[in-house]
């Protein structure tokens, strides 16, 4: 027994139908990973391309025209930092499928490796205690994350603006500086907007504080699309 034209056409609506359906059901699964923006949090190693030790803040170098006791000469330990990545384009403004444009706004907080010396200020006190060698970052840079659709999606930081704070100052008692960023990484996306990944990065610094500010940094990271 065949098919009248009524049946014929109604299965073909009911397809028509049901295509449309799972399209659209696929099409809400890939938007349902919280949007292109997303904030994230990191944190990990970095190692600086030359210490700070023998400055007048570090450790006291000079003072008296003696040596003090200790030198500050760390020159890796640990960051933490987060960042918001905002989308600019899905396709790299028609040049790039599948690769998105962002711009990233980050701030990384480094601690190297410190010891206790006889700086400035601990002799006037008359005291030795560590001499914390800190740093404070804030970047803006594009991004370019590459396949689009995948759960692992690798990303570049072609070049970024990196401006950058020391702590202690300088001999020349300056503290701020401007640099570059170059960075990559890899993330993969745990469940919807849930992503982990890693980040690997070089700071270039311009050494207006007549020191040495290069750093590289490696760490992981934690992100939430929206």
């Amino acid at each position: 027994m065949g098919y009248s034209k009524n049946g014929l056409r109604s299965l073909a609506v009911g397809l028509a139908l049901g295509v449309s359906a799972l399209v659209g059901t696929t099409e809400m699964a890939r938007a349902d990973d919280g949007g292109g923006n997303q904030v994230s949090f990191r944190g990990g190693w970095v190692g600086m391309t030359s210490d700070r030790s023998s400055e007048f803040y570090t450790d006291g170098q000079g003072i008296g025209g003696t040596r003090a006791t200790g030198l500050n000469d760390g020159s890796h330990g640990y960051y933490v930092g987060g960042a918001l990545d905002l989308l600019l384009s899905k396709n790299t403004w028609g040049m790039m499928g599948g690769t998105w444009a962002l711009g990233e706004i980050g701030v990384e907080y480094r601690r190297l490796n410190s010891n206790v010396v006889s700086n400035v200020p601990q002799v006037l006190l008359g005291t030795r205690s560590e001499a914390p060698l800190t740093m404070l970052t804030v970047d803006i840079a594009p991004k370019l994350k590459f396949m689009e659709g995948s759960r692992l999606r690798p990303w570049i930081i072609p070049i970024g603006l990196d401006f950058i704070v020391i702590s202690p100052p300088s001999n020349v008692s300056v503290y701020l500086d401007v640099g570059l960023q170059f960075g990559a990484g890899l993330e993969y996306q745990l469940y919807k907007a849930f992503k982990v990944g890693l980040d690997g990065r070089f700071h270039l610094g311009s050494g207006q504080t007549k020191t040495t500010n290069n750093a590289g940094t490696l760490g992981a990271y934690v992100g939430i699309a929206f």
